[in-house]
């Protein structure tokens, strides 16, 4: 163990498909971790009863500090509750998470969104460290986004802040968007969409973008089509929130951001097309801490609320 046991951190993350707890010491080491499958369409009992035995599990032994909780959700910081959620996790919505997870654990419990528990471990131990601000960007089944300035996120009025998924581009046009309303970003550019966007072009439908990151990189024309129009209507959006909010440093990760230079060059050549000469420096990098950034995140969040 790298530190002695209570002086550290349980972080939680708690997505759609997988839930991750881990006990991290204060320099934002992972000690340990335990993994189990969501429970996402049996409700918010079996969801959080998972949870709690997660962290049970990776606390054994150890006195934490506390649980930092990185959530699927708009999650309302300031009372840990799920504002508004996807179906992904049947009636999410309203959950008290921070609440049930304080009763059912004994220990002092902080909830955000996991977007924003990545961004707080990249910045705090990660790709940003040392940076004075950073946007984070999250590309995967969803495209979420975080702003950092100062160890602290910027959550915005109403909890929504960092929903770059949910902004139009031209690349989107009139199609659907998994929030119900049509051209915004996550239409072309998220997993799911370059799944279906393949499958439009050839009749042959995928389940998992990476098939069609294969196909690219075998030289299917199709293939690369969709996974560059993706990058480029993510990098352009990129660009335009540089230029908004003017971060020292770019952070992108995600599982479609791992899909290598055939998704990374045309992504970052379209957002530097769109910077202003003032920002046209900004650095542009990998998430360096992969699935961990979220636990050690949210674990930070824990950690300075014991201070």
């Amino acid at each position: 163990m790298s530190a002695p046991p209570e002086t550290c951190a349980v972080g939680v993350d708690l997505g759609g498909t997988k839930t991750t707890a881990a006990l991290v010491d204060p320099q934002g080491r992972v000690i340990r971790r335990a993994t189990s499958a969501t429970p996402g369409a049996d409700g918010p009992d079996a969801i959080l009863e998972v949870t709690c035995g997660l962290i049970a599990q990776v606390a054994t032994g150890a006195a934490p500090l506390g649980v930092g909780v990185g959530a699927a959700g708009v999650i309302d910081h300031r009372t840990g509750t799920v504002r508004s959620s996807t179906s992904v996790l049947r009636n999410w919505t309203g959950t008290p998470v921070r609440d049930r997870i304080a009763d059912a654990t004994g220990l002092p419990t902080v909830v955000v969104n996991d977007v924003h528990a990545h961004a707080l471990g990249e910045a705090w131990v990660g790709a940003a460290a040392g940076a004075d601000s950073m946007l984070m960007v999250a590309v995967g089944t969803g495209i979420g986004a975080s702003f950092v300035r100062g160890g602290e996120v910027w959550f915005g009025a109403h909890d929504v802040a960092g929903h770059l998924g949910h902004i139009p581009v031209a690349a989107a046009a009139t199609r659907s968007c998994v929030c119900g309303r049509a051209g915004h970003l996550e239409a072309v550019a998220a997993g799911p969409a370059i799944c279906v966007l393949y499958g439009e072009r050839t009749g042959e439908y995928v389940h998992a973008a990476q098939e069609v990151v294969q196909r690219a990189a075998a030289g299917s024309a199709d293939a690369l089509a969709v996974l560059t129009s993706g990058a480029r209507a993510l990098g352009e959006a990129v660009g335009g929130a540089v230029n908004l909010i003017d971060p020292a440093m770019v952070v992108i990760g995600g599982g479609v951001a791992g899909a290598g230079e055939l998704w990374w060059r045309p992504m970052e050549t379209a957002l530097r097309q769109q910077l202003l000469p003032a920002t046209e420096q900004v650095s542009v990098r990998a998430s360096m801490l992969g699935a961990d950034a979220a636990l050690a995140g949210a674990a930070s969040l824990a950690l300075g609320a014991a201070r």
